[in-house]
Parts: C-alpha cells; structure tokens; sequence
C-alpha cells in the first residue's frame, strides 16, 4: 500500500508541473504577442501621423507637418483628407468661401448652336456698271446748253446742247467739195461721209447735208443714254475739247447697298447670303437683297471691309446716299456641332488665349490654366477650335480673381507661363533664417493679399467718347480691347461716356484713350488725327466741336 501511494503522489505532482510549466509559457508567448502587436500599430500610427498634412477650412493653401492653428485666422488645423486625384503642383486651389467672396462662377462645356446676328451699317450707292459719261465727240463752244441742274431725267436721243465747231464747218465743206466729184473720185465721198461718222453724226445728219448744200455753224449733240444727271461739267460758253465730259449720267433702276463689315465679321459674311435692311429715310419697310461681292481688301485705317448687295429700285425710292442698316442671321458650318464657351471665360495675353480648368475629384475646388484655339466670335461667346473637350468644366466669372491668386501662388498664370515662384515679402529672394515651416508660412499667399492685389490692381473709370452710332460703339470697344490689360467695356451712343475695367498693372487710362483716339474718336484727352477721322463711314462722323 505504501509503494501504490508513493507512486499516486508522484504522478499528481508530474502532472501540477506540467499545467503549471503550460500555464507559464501561455504568460510568455502571450505577452510577447501582444507586446509585438502593440508596437506594430504604434509604428503604424506614428507613421501616419508623420505623413499626415494639416490644413485650414478656411484657407487651404496653409499646409502642415502638425496640427496646430492657422497663422492666418487663428482656427484649429484640421487633418487634409487624401485624396484618389494626384494634385497638380500649378494648379491653384480655393476654399469654397473663397470661391464666393471672388464671385468665381463654373459651367461645363458643351456643344451649342454657332450662329449669329451680323450687324451692318452702309449707305445706298449708284450701280457703277449703269452710270456713263456724256462726252463731246467734236471740239467748239458751247451755244445753248439744254440740261442745267443736276438730278434732271434725260432719255436717250434728247438733245442735251448745241455747240458751234470751226472744225465741223471746215468737215462740211469737204462732204460738199467731195459730193460734187462723187462720180469721178467716189472714195473721197466715202472719206469725207466717215469722219463726220467718227465724230457721231448720224448718217440722217449727213445726209440732210448734202442735201441742203448748205454749211450749218452750230451742231446739236444729243444723248447716247438714259437716266438721271448726277454731275454736270459744263456751262453754257464753256470751250470744251474732242472727249470733254459734259454729263455724268446713271440709271437707277439699280442700285448698290454696299455695308461696313469689321474684319472679326467677315468670318459670318458669304456670297449669296440673305440681307434684311431697313433705311432711316423709308421707316416701317424692310427691303432684302444677297451678298453679290465682298471685298478681297480691308481698310487699313478702319479695318473694314465692304459688303455689296444688288437691288432693284424701279420707283426709284433707294437713292444713293441715303443710310441703311442690315442684319445677316448666320451660322457656320456643321451647325450644332461647335464647342461654345463664353467670352468672359477667356483671358487674353496678346498673342495667347487662356482659361481656366477646373480639376475633378479634388475636395477643394481647383482651377489649372490651360491655353486654347478659338475660332469666330458670337454675341456673347466663342467658337471653340481646340483646347478643351466636351463636359469639361471652366471658370466663366470671376476668371481675373483666379489669374490673380495664381500668380500670387506662383502658379502657371496668363502672365507667369512657366509658373516660377513670387515672394510676398519685401525681401524677396534673401535668406533670413528661421524654420522651413516658418518659411513655408512666409512663402505661402494669403487669400487677404490676394483680394489686395486684386482690388488695388482693378481700376473702373468713365471717359467721353465721341461717336454716333452702333458701328461707332463697335469700333471704340475693339480698340480699347486692344490693349493689354483692358477687362472689360461699354460705350453709350446716347451719353456718349465708356466704361472700363482695367489692370492698372499693365495699362494706364492715357494709354486706352490713344489708342481709341488712333482708331478715329476723339476722347477726353487725346483728338483723334484729321487723316483718320475723314476716312470713317459717313454715319460715323461726328460732330468735333462739342468735344
């Protein structure tokens, strides 16, 4: 009994070692599990935080290392979300209380309708193929002149004056001389017949000639056509030599309605197109007609080139001189087919066209410049030739107040293509020490220095202008557009005063004012040169002593 109890004892202690010796090796390992997972999750989110960026929601150009508050405004950072979109490094982005302080408006581009309404203002004009010259064929003076004024209807076959010709005395004499050897020498009577033929009697005058026998001292000349007298050259008693011009005589049965049309117009004109008009002269009545020519050469001075349509006027009521306007309703072709976009989209670099693209998928609003083609302008918008594709998004208000934050940030800009860095500091490009993270602030361009910058460049002012008229308005615009820097324009006819919005950056008002003076209207400071000024259309020319 005794070794049987030896033995249980023994085998009970065997097996509390065992469970004891499992007890402590699951104490261990556990630990050390648990200790290896801790310190896997700690490097991992030390990691995070290391890589994590902070950033304000009020200014999201601020970017951290660490949380903290914002050196602008003073709010707490908070964590930058990642992003799916990899972000552009010239791309410039705003907060969307930005975006609204800046009045930075969006629209998605899209194919829309390329036509137009083509403003055209002329004047009726005499058919150059219907006017011809009443010519003397004989020299003499002239005795009686039967046509006195201007504007008087003659028909052809009218006598018009009677002259006396020492020259045509002395052709008489020979026809007698020649009709009495007629049967011995017939070819002197032919010679003599002939000259008084080249000299457009007619063959009943010659031979009432040679029938009296008698020589005439006075010769009637009577007209070769029909139509009205618009310039008389002579005066009873005048001398006039062989192919002396008496009378300028057109028919106006036909007429011309040649227009003024600005070469960025010529695009929308084409042969054969239909032209409404109306004249000042006939109110409530609409005439039409088809574009028969358009001038291969523009103006120089103007930049204009003419538009000619050919009309019947069998009551003779369009009379040359007299002022109509025209309107052509065109479209290009593959109508429907064209990319829009709004002008006030586009920024102008001189020889560039830029706007600005905003970036899908990015949690704060983003805009990257890009340069595009256009094509002919409408009303309120362009053609697009290339540069953008369908459904993408661009900046159609406040396009400037996004140019301007992009050059602050050192961002590619419509004056900054290469994108190169601007120091907002007045010691610009001088180390002084100090943190990168302190450097970064400095660097970093606040949305209050942007709106400074934007104010304090933007200037509006109101000049007087001379001019008349729609085609007046039209060519005072181009002008100052023509300038650098010029955002905007609107010229009254009624007022007669131009508003301008402007980049005093790039241009000064002096500057708008010459060049509008250049292009033919007098302004406040500058008076457009006389050379120029005579060269606009009539219904241009407005009256300089006032101004």
């Amino acid at each position: 009994m005794k070794v049987k109890d030896i033995l249980s004892n023994t085998y009970v202690k065997a097996g509390l070692l065992v469970l004891a010796g499992l007890f402590l090796g699951w104490l261990i390992f556990h630990q050390s599990e648990t200790t290896v997972k801790t310190n896997e999750e700690a490097v991992h989110e030390h990691s995070e935080t290391e890589n994590q960026i902070w950033t304000c929601a009020m200014h999201p150009q601020i970017r951290m290392d660490e949380p903290g508050d914002c050196p602008i405004c003073g709010m707490e950072l908070i964590p930058l979300q990642s992003s799916n979109v990899e972000i552009d490094d010239q791309a410039i982005e705003m907060s969307e209380s930005a975006m609204k302080l800046a009045e930075v408006q969006t629209s998605v581009v899209i194919r829309g309708s390329s036509t137009k309404e083509v403003l055209l203002y002329g004047k009726i004009q005499v058919d150059e193929r219907r006017k011809q010259s009443q010519t003397a064929h004989v020299p003499g003076r002239i005795e009686q002149l039967m046509i006195n004024v201007t504007g008087e209807q003659v028909k052809k076959g009218q006598l018009i004056a009677v002259i006396y010709s020492p020259e045509l005395i002395t052709a008489q004499k020979e026809l007698l001389e020649a009709l009495t050897m007629k049967d011995k020498y017939p070819a002197l009577m032919d010679a003599a017949r002939e000259k008084l033929r080249n000299w457009k009697l007619s063959d009943s005058q010659i031979s009432h000639m040679e029938k009296s026998g008698k020589v005439t001292s006075t010769f009637n000349i009577y007209a070769n056509t029909s139509g009205i007298v618009v310039d008389r050259n002579v005066n009873e008693g005048d001398y006039i030599s062989k192919g002396a011009v008496l009378f300028d005589v057109t028919d106006l049965s036909k007429v011309w309605g040649v227009f003024d049309a600005y070469e960025s117009d010529l695009a929308w004109v084409s042969l054969d197109q239909p032209v409404e008009f109306t004249a000042q002269a006939i109110p409530g009545k609409t005439f039409s007609g088809k574009v028969s020519f358009i001038d291969p050469v523009i103006d120089p001075s103007t930049r204009i080139a003419s538009v000619r349509i050919e009309l019947n006027n069998p009551d003779r009521q369009l009379k040359p001189g007299m002022f109509i306007n025209g309107l052509i309703q065109s479209s290009l072709q593959g109508n429907g087919d064209k990319l829009v976009i709004p002008q006030t989209a586009v920024l102008w670099t001189g020889t560039r066209s830029v706007v600005y693209v905003k970036i899908p998928d990015m949690e704060h609003p983003s805009f990257k410049m890009r340069e595009i083609t256009l094509g002919p302008a409408m009303k309120n918008a362009y053609i697009l030739m290339e540069g953008l594709t369908e459904g993408e998004e661009i900046v159609t208000n406040g396009t400037f107040s996004v140019d301007a934050a992009a050059q602050l940030a050192g961002k590619t800009s419509m004056m900054n293509q290469k994108g190169e860095k601007v120091s907002s500091g007045s010691m610009a490009g001088m180390d002084m020490g100090g943190t990168p993270d302190q450097k970064a602030k400095e660097e970093q361009p606040t949305l209050k220095m942007q709106e400074e910058a934007i104010n304090t460049a933007v200037k509006h002012q109101s000049i007087k202008v001379a001019g008349n008229c729609e085609m007046c308005k039209e060519r005072i615009e181009l002008a100052a557009k023509s300038i650098e820097g010029v955002l905007s324009t609107d010229w009254s006819p009624d007022t007669k005063m131009l508003h301008l919005s402007f980049d005093s950056s790039k241009t000064t008002i002096e500057t708008i004012q010459e060049a509008i003076a250049l292009a033919g209207h007098d302004t406040e400071g500058y008076k457009a040169p006389d050379d120029v000024y005579r060269e606009l259309p009539e219904c241009c020319l407005y009256d300089r002593l006032t101004y």
